[in-house]
């Protein structure tokens, strides 16, 4: 590809901590598992001294590897693909790849300080979650829309959700094809609320976070039920954001609250639009804690934000407005 340039190569991840800060590529391409220092180290390593965009491209990342997928990710991995076991298959593969590198060149990264992997879930909660059980707020459903670096945004919200949490939360994220359910046990793993790939036809449930799954869009009927619907020709994306609000906007009007967090693109701007117009609460990521501000910015764009906040302010903020009043 003429617009990509490979600017330096390392045969492990040691060679690579010495070669990276001397050619200072916008964007780091590496396997998991490598002879000395592997790729988890190598991210670790890199995010606390030099932080760059990662992109992990391994066979370790497959289906039944899921824990490797999410040490990853935690570790400051921006995105991951299978690799395929017999070399670059096809011109998807390639393309794919290509892709993720030209959207990893536009990604903002933090410094992380060195830490073990393996962190507890925060018992940071806020006192008022002691009362949220008694809800005195109109709010009756959460949607989340993400896509590039999700994962760890996401996450940052549930954590702060307490066990009995007493509204029902859904969640589209764009993500690789056969990583959903890793995604969904690990962040199982890392907080106390229910977290499961969303299922036709079952009854929502207060405390319970239910994912679109790979290729469906989420939807729910007038009875509150989830709705699995194949592709929508008007959106670009499957699962699509747009297509989640639009469906809660509809069934629960100004009883919906949507957030849109770091993502490439505009999926989820018109649909959020859709609670806006309808009364409920629309939340938007801000930039400075965004990966990729492009959906958030979207939102903004149509005035339909009603709050721009740090992805660390977001959980507290919805504990706030579903709270007791």
């Amino acid at each position: 590809a003429p617009d990509i340039k490979v600017v330096g190569t390392a045969t492990n991840g040691a060679a690579a901590l010495i070669e990276i800060p001397k050619v200072n590529p916008d964007v780091v391409c590496t396997d998991l598992y490598m002879k000395g220092m592997d790729g988890l180290e190598l991210i670790q390593q890199l995010m606390a001294r030099f932080p760059k965009p990662i992109l992990v491209i391994s066979v370790a990342v497959g289906a039944g590897n899921e824990q490797n997928v999410f040490q990853l990710l935690q570790a400051g991995a921006i995105d991951i693909l299978p690799k395929p076991t017999t070399g670059l298959l096809d011109d998807y593969n390639q393309r794919e790849i290509l892709d993720k590198i030209r959207i990893l060149a536009g990604v903002k990264v933090f410094t992380r300080p060195l830490r073990s992997v393996n962190k507890t879930v925060p018992s940071n909660h806020l006192p008022l979650t002691e009362n949220v059980k008694s809800n005195g707020s109109d709010i009756k459903i959460i949607t989340i829309g993400a896509s590039t670096g999700g994962p760890q945004a996401v996450l940052k919200i549930l954590q702060v959700l307490p066990k009995d949490f007493p509204l029902p939360i859904l969640c589209t994220q764009h993500i690789s094809a056969g990583f959903l359910e890793g995604l969904v046990s690990w962040m199982n793993q890392e907080c106390q609320l229910s977290v499961k790939v969303a299922h036709q036809g079952e009854e929502l449930q207060p405390g319970m976070v239910y994912y679109a799954p790979d290729r469906f869009n989420l939807e729910i009927d007038r009875r509150f039920r989830v709705v699995l619907s194949s592709a929508d020709k008007s959106e670009y994306h499957c699962p699509s954001v747009n297509v989640m609000f639009r469906s809660v906007a509809l069934h629960y009007g100004s009883s919906s609250l949507g957030v849109l967090l770091t993502g490439m693109g505009e999926d989820g701007a018109r649909g959020l639009q859709g609670i806006y117009a309808a009364g409920g609460i629309t939340i938007v990521q801000d930039e400075a804690s965004c990966a990729v501000f492009g959906m958030p910015k979207a939102a903004i764009d149509l005035g339909v934000a009603q709050y721009v906040l740090p992805i660390e302010t977001i959980g507290n903020h919805i504990l706030k407005v579903t709270g007791p009043r």
